[in-house]
């Protein structure tokens, strides 16, 4: 039966949209003079943020505009200078991105009464949690436990981050456990780890809308888009994808008999 929920953080229960990291990295990368697009600053979305930095900087467009502006193709020397950059700017802000996804305090509030523990993962580094938390908090979310980048040897995808929920909430096997998140890495993350894995489209940075986008757009766009990202998280092996956070309880009844029947992720 499943025993534990784990959370992404931003996109998924706090920062509707998840525009905190997305506003700081094209502000980074524009100080250097490389105009990235809203797409290849999201496309790594969920990765440890000096990883993510240099995914960003393997784009084969992004590298040949760093190797015209500056005589050579990106070096690690220039993922440390822009990280340099990102990380201040980053704890500057963070702490406006904290209110819950519309949904998450409720469906945290009913799982909690089914006995069911709340996990959580990030690709935030401790120093950006340690102000996210806080702020969350007084919102109202605080999840029973904390895992980031910092806590192991590797983020996203490896699954260390899951292992370690696993062994603080006294869970096991795997498979008596729920990941669920709003990118791709957070996808990997959970397969990797053999847990139950969830894709949740509205809120999330994949779809890249804020709350009042996602209430004002075409009927027909809005479908098409949250289909385009349902698909990209189906082909990464998410095992379901919901709409809303809000939903996620639905599927409980469906994996516990799954997981009674014999079946594994």
């Amino acid at each position: 039966m499943i025993q534990a929920v784990v959370f992404d953080w931003a996109g998924t229960m706090v920062d509707y949209g998840c525009f905190a990291p997305l506003n700081v990295f094209m502000e980074v990368f524009r100080k250097k003079d490389i105009a990235i697009t809203i797409e290849e600053a999201r496309a790594p979305m969920g990765l440890l943020k000096r990883d993510h930095i240099r995914e960003i900087l393997r784009m084969e467009r992004v590298s040949a505009l760093w190797e015209e502006c500056y005589g050579q193709l990106p070096e690690e020397s220039d993922v440390d200078v822009l990280y340099a950059d990102f990380e201040p700017m980053m704890l500057a802000v963070v702490h406006e991105y904290a209110e819950p996804i519309p949904g998450a305090l409720a469906l945290v509030d009913r799982l909690r009464v089914e006995g069911i523990r709340i996990g959580s993962t990030t690709g935030y580094t401790a120093e950006m949690m340690a102000i996210v938390t806080v702020e969350a908090k007084k919102r109202g979310y605080e999840p029973d436990h904390l895992v980031t980048p910092n806590d192991v040897s590797a983020g996203r995808p490896y699954p260390w981050m899951m292992y370690e929920n696993a062994a603080a909430l006294n869970v096991y096997p795997m498979y008596n456990m729920i990941k669920v998140g709003d990118t791709v890495s957070d996808i990997q993350e959970g397969v990797n780890s053999g847990a139950w894995t969830v894709g949740v489209v509205k809120g999330g940075s994949e779809l890249g809308m804020s709350e009042d986008e996602v209430n004002t757009c075409d009927i027909d766009m809005l479908k098409q888009r949250m289909e385009a990202v349902a698909s990209k998280f189906s082909s990464e092996g998410a095992h379901y994808v919901i709409d809303a956070i809000g939903e996620l309880d639905t599927l409980i009844p469906w994996i516990n008999q799954r997981i009674q029947e014999g079946d594994r992720p």
